[in-house]
């Protein structure tokens, strides 16, 4: 992509820039910006920090950490920096990283990605509130928040001003460890490199969101398809746009997990391509299964990471 497109970009997300302090109004986002501190990573196409000491220990599946990554492209990484920007299918046996959304983000063309470590009481009283609303019997009380921000950031190759604005929250109680992922605004779902669309952001590989040890692995709803772009109305804690886990030893609350994916409460799929095998997501977290194929007049047809029952739309 030219310079010009980049400079273009840059120069109407230049307000955005220049803000010192961000909150949103109505936003699920917790406050970010220069006025409380926090630090931006370099930028730089594929780029992202040094490792980062961490004040406190941080738990994930079950390992324990003291430093990180904060990459450009949507994720924040244990052990190694991660400067692909095309997303592979989990499980990935080099990475352990934690992905609220991995796509090809290019700052150069636009946006910034801010990151803090904090023990303001007022920012933990307000995730630990927040928290034990979601989780039953939890009592989560936050002693330390790891928090980033990628503001209006814009994607390799664009020829848009397309950006997306989301947030990834690590929060450790001393024991427990919980990850919020919120999502403001999402535009786009890939860049150039990956097969999408300069003007739209749309098309080739799209975005993935989820968790990845190298061994154990989750994927959201929608990750690596085009539906990704609707990620902001979607939630597993009935609030669309954010998403809440448990990590330490992992737990999503508000459905199931289903091989590698979530299933809401209630939710019926077909696990194969022939639709054999019903599975329904019990309000207890268990999903059931029984052989059970589609009813006369229906058709197996994927839908997302699964299948479903459905009239053909063909036939109609």
């Amino acid at each position: 992509m030219g310079t010009w497109n980049c400079l273009m970009t840059l120069l109407l997300a230049l307000p955005s820039v220049l803000s010192l302090a961000y909150t949103h109004p109505g936003s699920l986002l917790y406050p970010y910006g220069e006025a409380y501190n926090d630090m931006t990573t370099e930028i730089e196409d594929d780029g992202g920090t040094d490792m980062i000491a961490l004040t406190h220990s941080f738990t994930f599946f079950n390992e324990m950490y003291r430093g990180l990554y904060v990459n450009n492209n949507g994720a924040i990484s244990f052990k190694v920096p991660v400067t692909e920007y095309t997303p592979d299918a989990f499980p990935i046996a080099e990475f352990c990283m934690i992905c609220p959304f991995w796509g090809d983000v290019d700052n150069e063309c636009g946006g910034l990605i801010y990151y803090r470590q904090t023990t303001d009481k007022a920012i933990l009283q307000r995730l630990s509130d927040d928290i034990n609303k979601l989780f039953q019997n939890l009592a989560f009380e936050s002693e330390w928040a790891f928090i980033v921000t990628w503001d209006n950031v814009a994607y390799h190759g664009t020829e848009s001003n397309k950006t997306n604005t989301f947030q990834a929250i690590l929060v450790a109680d001393g024991r427990k460890s919980v990850v919020m992922f919120n999502y403001h605004d999402i535009q786009w779902t890939t860049g150039t490199a990956s097969g999408g669309d300069p003007m739209t952001g749309l098309g080739g590989t799209p975005a993935q969101a989820g968790f990845n040890t190298g061994e154990e692995y989750f994927n959201m709803p929608l990750s690596r398809t085009e539906h990704v772009l609707n990620i902001k109305s979607t939630s597993n804690v009935g609030i669309p746009g954010r998403w809440v886990f448990r990590v330490d030893d992992f737990m999503v609350p508000g459905g199931c997990i289903h091989l590698d994916s979530f299933l809401h409460h209630g939710q019926v799929i077909w696990s194969d391509e022939t639709c054999s095998k019903k599975c329904s997501c019990r309000h207890n977290g268990r999903v059931q299964c029984e052989e059970k194929p589609c009813d006369e007049g229906l058709v197996c047809l994927p839908s997302g990471r699964h299948y479903l029952c459905q009239i053909n739309e063909v036939d109609c």
